[in-house]
Order: C-alpha cells, then sequence, then structure tokens
C-alpha cells in the first residue's frame, strides 16, 4: 500500500482527501497510489452521510503530476492484453469517483499535470489557485500518448471542443485565471482561500442541486452537427500535420478520439478513449519520448561533477566579450533572468549593432506573446555595455565570444590576466578549439572553461561546458549552475576537437557533400534527412550556418581525425567566391527576397561540375544510411574515449543542440532500435569507403553481445 492519502472530516460532514506522497517533490500516480485510492473511493461509496468530498495536494504549489511515467514507459514491454488493463484501472476508478454520493470539489494549488487534471475532471466541480505556480494541462502528446483517463471526453464536454483540442493537442498547460474563464474551474482564489471556498460551493451545489444538472449535463453527448465535427476534424488535424510532419501519431490519436466520442454518451465515448490510447500507450516512439524526459530531468538536476561536496560559487556580474549574433544573445541571455550583464566590444558601432540584437530578441518574444514590455525595461536595465576592458574588474564571470581564431581569443586572454579578478572564471564561447591548449594562455587555467552556445542562442536550449585538463570542479560546478540560471541545459563534455555536438555533426554534414558530389542531389540529400526526421536537411544547414564556418570547422576535424575526416575542394572554392551562403545570398542555392528563400541556382552548376567524382543514381536508402551511419559511429568513439559521462549526454547533446528527431530518441537510442548486428550488415556496402565506414570496437562487442547501449 502507498500510503499516500489522508482521509479526515470536516466541520458539516465535509470529507477531505489529501494526497501527499511522502519523501517525493511531487504527487504521482502509480499503481500501488490508484490501488490506495481504490479503498478510499470504495469506503466513500457507502458515506451517503457526507455533504461532499474536497481533494487537495499537501505539498503547497503542487498539485498533482500526473502518472508514474517509469510504469508508462515498461508498458513497452507488455502485452496487449496488459495494456488494456492497465487503461481500464484509471477509467474505472475514476469513473466511479464521477458517481460518488455527494459533489466532489478538487482544490488546484500548483502543477495540476495528465492524470492529475483527469481525476479533477472526473470530478463536480475545480477551484484553482490565482498564483503563477498554478499550471494545469493534458500535457501527455509530448510523451508520446493520449490522456487515457478520461481527458479527452470529459474536457470537450466541460470547456467546448476547440478549447480542448487546443489543450490536448499542444500539450501546453492554463493558468488558474484561464482556467476559470474556460469554465474548467468554478474560480480562481489565493491559496489560502481554497478550502473556505471549497465549503462554499459544495453548499451552493447541495442547496440548488447543481451537482447533480452537470453530472446529467456533462454525460451526454455534445450534440455537434456532422459538418462542425469534420471541419473540427480537418482544421486540427491539418495544422498538427503541417508541424508534425507526421512523425509524432499521438495528436492525430488524440483528435481522433475526441471526434469519434462527441456525438456518443460519455460511458461509450469512455470506452473510445480506452482503444484509441491502445494505439500508443507502449509504443516505441512513447517509450523514446518518456526517456527523454527521464534524461532531461536527469541533467536538470546533475551538478557536473561526481563530488556532491563541491558547491557552486556565487554569479552576481557577467561579462562578454563580442557584441555579434553569439556575444549579444550571451550577454542578453543572462540579462533577461536578472543577472548584471556587461557587453564589451572593440567600438561603440559594434556595441550599437549589439544592442540592436539584444532588444530584437526581447521585441520577438513580446510581439508572440512570451514576453511584456516590463521584461525588455528589465533585461535593458541589467545589461551594461563599454569599450573598455578594465570594467571587467568586478565580474565573477567573464564570456568570450569573439572570432573563433585561436590567436586572437590567447591575446585577449593575456591582456585580461592583470585586468579581471584573481578569482574570477574565465570561459570561451569556442565550438571546436582546445579548451586544454588555450587554457595555458589564461590567466589561472584551473579556473578557465568552454562555455559553448548554439545559434540562435534565445532558442537554442543546449551549453556544452568543456573541461579542459586544468579546469577544477568548482569551475564546471560553477557554470553548469549559471547555464541553468538563464533557463539553458548544460552537458558537461571533456575536450577534443569539436567536442560532442560539432564533432558527432561534421561527418553528417561532410558526407552529403560526398553523396552531392557523386550523383545525389541537394533537394533528395536533404528530403532524405526531413524525411528521418532532422529539422532541416544537410545541404541547407550548410548555407545557414555559412560555408566558411563549415569550412573552418571542417579544416580543424580533418586535422584531428585525418584517418576517417575529409574535406572536399567544394567548399573553399565556394567560399573563395565569396559564396557564403544565406548570409550573403548565395552558396549551394541563391535567396533572394525579404525572407531570404532558398531557390536553385544556375551559377553554383560549374562548382559542382568541377569537383564531381561521379554522376550515378543513388538511393533514398543509401542516401540515408550514409548520413546518420558515420554519425552514429562518432558518437561510439565519443564514448569510447569517455569524452561524456554516459549514452545520454550524447542523445541529449544531439536532439537539443541540432535537433535530431525526439521521437527517435537520440541517435544511440534509434542505433538500440535498428540492432548492433543489422547496422553491422548496413555496414558492408561501404567499407571501401574507408575508415569512417569501419565498426568501431563498441559496435563489434554489442553485435556479438547482443546487448544495447541502453540495457
Amino acid at each position: 500500500m502507498a500510503n499516500v492519502f489522508e482521509l479526515t472530516e470536516l466541520d458539516g460532514k465535509i470529507a477531505l482527501l489529501t494526497f501527499d506522497a511522502p519523501g517525493k517533490k511531487v504527487n504521482t500516480f502509480g499503481q500501488p497510489v490508484l490501488a490506495e485510492l481504490t479503498e478510499i473511493v470504495t469506503q466513500l461509496e457507502a458515506r451517503e452521510d457526507l455533504q461532499g468530498l474536497l481533494l487537495k495536494s499537501g505539498k503547497p504549489g503542487q498539485f498533482i503530476a500526473g502518472a508514474d511515467l517509469t510504469e508508462l514507459g515498461a508498458l513497452m514491454h507488455a502485452t496487449p492484453e496488459q495494456l488494456g488493463e492497465s487503461m481500464k484501472v484509471g477509467h474505472a476508478l475514476f469513473s466511479r469517483i464521477s458517481k460518488l454520493p455527494f459533489p466532489t470539489v478538487a482544490l488546484i494549488d500548483g502543477n495540476c499535470m495528465g492524470g492529475g487534471t483527469e481525476i479533477t475532471l472526473s470530478m463536480d466541480y475545480r477551484i484553482a489557485a490565482d498564483t503563477p505556480k498554478t499550471k494545469i494541462g493534458l500535457p501527455e502528446v509530448n510523451v508520446g500518448i493520449i490522456p487515457g483517463w478520461g481527458g479527452t471526453q470529459r474536457l470537450p464536454r466541460l470547456i467546448g471542443l476547440n478549447p480542448a483540442l487546443d489543450m490536448i493537442c499542444s500539450g501546453n498547460p492554463i493558468t488558474g485565471k484561464r482556467a476559470a474563464e474556460l469554465g474548467f474551474a468554478f474560480d480562481a482564489v489565493p491559496p489560502e482561500h481554497l478550502i473556505d471556498e471549497g465549503r462554499r460551493l459544495i453548499a451552493y451545489a447541495r442547496e440548488s442541486d447543481d451537482w447533480r444538472k452537470r453530472r446529467t449535463e456533462l454525460a451526454l453527448p455534445l450534440g455537434l452537427s456532422e459538418d462542425q465535427l469534420h471541419f473540427s476534424q480537418a482544421t486540427a488535424e491539418g495544422y498538427i500535420m503541417g508541424k508534425t510532419k507526421g512523425q509524432y501519431p499521438a495528436p492525430i490519436v488524440a483528435i481522433r478520439a475526441i471526434m469519434k466520442g462527441a456525438n456518443l454518451p460519455l460511458d461509450e465515448a469512455l470506452k473510445v478513449e480506452q482503444e484509441a490510447s491502445l494505439e500508443v500507450v507502449g509504443s516505441e516512439i512513447s517509450t523514446n519520448l518518456i526517456a527523454i524526459f527521464f534524461m532531461n530531468t536527469r541533467l536538470a538536476r546533475d551538478p557536473g561533477v561526481a563530488d556532491t561536496s563541491i558547491v557552486p560559487r556565487d554569479v552576481n556580474r557577467v561579462a562578454v566579450f563580442g557584441s555579434g549574433l553569439m556575444g549579444a544573445g550571451i550577454a542578453t541571455s543572462h540579462a533577461r533572468v536578472g543577472i548584471r550583464s556587461l557587453m564589451l566590444d572593440v567600438d561603440d558601432d559594434r556595441i550599437a549593432d549589439g544592442m540592436k540584437r539584444a532588444r530584437k530578441v526581447v521585441e520577438g518574444r513580446i510581439k508572440i506573446g512570451r514576453a511584456t514590455y516590463d521584461d525588455l525595461a528589465n533585461m535593458l536595465s541589467c545589461l551594461d555595455t563599454s569599450t573598455d576592458k578594465s570594467h571587467v574588474d568586478d565580474c565573477d564571470v567573464v564570456v568570450e565570444a569573439i572570432t573563433e581564431r585561436e590567436e586572437v581569443k590567447t591575446a585577449l586572454y593575456k591582456e585580461l590576466a592583470g585586468l579581471m579578478r584573481d578569482d574570477a572564471i574565465l570561459a570561451s564561447n569556442t565550438s571546436t578549439i582546445s579548451i586544454t591548449r588555450m587554457g595555458k594562455s589564461a590567466p589561472h587555467p584551473e579556473r578557465f572553461v568552454g562555455m559553448h552556445f548554439f545559434f540562435p542562442v534565445d532558442r537554442m536550449q543546449l551549453v556544452e561546458v568543456i573541461r579542459g585538463d586544468d579546469t577544477s570542479d568548482e569551475t564546471i560546478a560553477t557554470i553548469v549552475a549559471l547555464s541553468k540560471r538563464i533557463k539553458k541545459t548544460p552537458i558537461v563534455v571533456g575536450d577534443c576537437p569539436g567536442f560532442l555536438v560539432n564533432r558527432v555533426l561534421l561527418p553528417y554534414m561532410n558526407e552529403a557533400l560526398q553523396l552531392l558530389l557523386e550523383g545525389a542531389s541537394m533537394d533528395a540529400i536533404d528530403k532524405a534527412a526531413l524525411k528521418f526526421g532532422m529539422p532541416m536537411g544537410p545541404i541547407a544547414l550548410q548555407d545557414v550556418v555559412g560555408l566558411d564556418t563549415s569550412y573552418y570547422a571542417g579544416m580543424t576535424m580533418v586535422n584531428a581525425y585525418s584517418d576517417r575526416a575529409i574535406l572536399t575542394p567544394l567548399l573553399k572554392d565556394l567560399v573563395d567566391a565569396g559564396r557564403m551562403g544565406k548570409k550573403s545570398g548565395s552558396g549551394f542555392r541563391k535567396y533572394t527576397g525579404k525572407k531570404g528563400k532558398p531557390e536553385p541556382d544556375a551559377e553554383f552548376t560549374p562548382f559542382l561540375e568541377k569537383n564531381r567524382v561521379d554522376n550515378r543514381e543513388i538511393s533514398q536508402e543509401e542516401i540515408t544510411q550514409r548520413l546518420f551511419l558515420p554519425m552514429f559511429l562518432e558518437s561510439t568513439r565519443v564514448l569510447e574515449e569517455n569524452i561524456v559521462r554516459e549514452p545520454g549526454d550524447v542523445d541529449m547533446g544531439l536532439i537539443l543542440g541540432i535537433g535530431f528527431p525526439a521521437f527517435r530518441g537520440g541517435i544511440l537510442r534509434w542505433a538500440d532500435s535498428v540492432g548492433a548486428d543489422q547496422i553491422l550488415k548496413d555496414l558492408e556496402p561501404y567499407s571501401q569507403l574507408g575508415k569512417r565506414f569501419e565498426p568501431t570496437d563498441m559496435l563489434k562487442q554489442l553485435a556479438s553481445s547482443g546487448k544495447k547501449i541502453y540495457e
């Protein structure tokens, strides 16, 4: 028995059921919890003397987080019969709650998600705490499933079809105040008034008999016309398909369940939901998305060092050298969360451009309703500028984000030796250059670290925290904690050329160019990547990143990994001709109009023909394998060399850093799903291409043992 519920009785014969899982930050529904709740409901069903029931959480600011995701992930290994039974348990229990012989009220204070929202839907009324912490949602589609304990059928009956579609298909939560506006909640009140308001609501419900009327009404079909249903379904499915390209089935399954059940009595509609849930619960996609949730949670709690006694230092002021796209983005990220930030550059014109970029970040968020003008004013109040390097003397952390040339960076470090505080940390935003080597030029190598952001900084969540040979644990822990403060996800990486993300990405980018020179079209290459689930094809990505950036990064990798890295002369020819990609108006494609849309460019053809090595037909299967197999092999080398601490770091790094498709769970989980034996067979046709397609020791060991990377 879980022992998470306490049932007490308030004056006036009102039952108060408190959910408080001991020793846990949040309340969740697992099998033991549901078993305990079932026993309590059995007791309550016999209590016709009660005037009503109030349900609350014993954790202030936390209501119910939903179902136990560990149990949901394990359902991948369940039989169809076991899956069916697991869905019935919640349905049967919540249906019994909906028929208790007295009015019921949920008192929602804090996060109310998934199964937590669904239990409140089975009750007659809901009162929400009007606080920023109260978020009410059905986020199941974000882990590849649908609301399976009544949510797809009860919510549309309560707030209407279209608002319910939006909540369920987006997974986005609403505030307590919005819940009251939609009719989800009876009211939104201060949290300290929840119990008193709940008691008043029970008194009103009994006096007016409103609770019985509501139960009757909410059990009826919605009564929509066929035209209304078809229009809403077509609109919702079209929007979802446009966003997901059909690679995430859960939202579509949810829409169809909602539509199929809308005009049925509630009891029949709930059966529709159970059948629909079986299409996605326990699926490979759901299991992968749940695994990502847990990997993300682990990173959120990870201090970055093995020694948990290490305490991160306080960071109150940060300086950023460089006001370009990266520097301005980094400085803005710190200022937006209230950290005093100083943006430095060599002249006032560059500083002015940097400030325009900083304003543009927040103004863009204001346009989409994710920030306010107060946020802009607060950010600007925290962001100072200067051309005088000596102003770093009171900064706790100095981030260098200048040109990607080692001699320029190390010259700056030597200047800073007499300007920075002796205890300050110096971090480089380099994407490829050795932290250990540059640390020799830093004032204090033990307080020198890589802090690699990704472009665009305001949107990309990942920060690679790169440990040099001399970097101290305290420095790592401080930068990890700082990254979290600015709402990023840090992953600690060992020092090697390309670090984690670029090291694994560049084989993919280079192979795309080889395929192009062998006869595959740019469109075919990009199409194969998009079909696999990447947000952008590798040829298009080269143009967006900049061909000069791609070329110089590629040279670093060729010098470091000459046995397997290749650098085609095509890139150098394009860069020498001034074709830098989108930023110059031409690269592999040309970019025209205000939005710079890519178009075929006849002037590119001579560059291609000069460097072409073949002109054969290449199948989409070969393109896909040649793009992603080298990426996987490089990932195993990263693990073999202990560049990261565990496989999840590789997968999360690629998901957050380059948009590797989350539904595949990351490159390593994808490989596990294919199987080591099959990957060895897939590599055989490409053995003549050299070491970049040669199986690694890790792959061969996995194949011989029958094991997976994630056991």
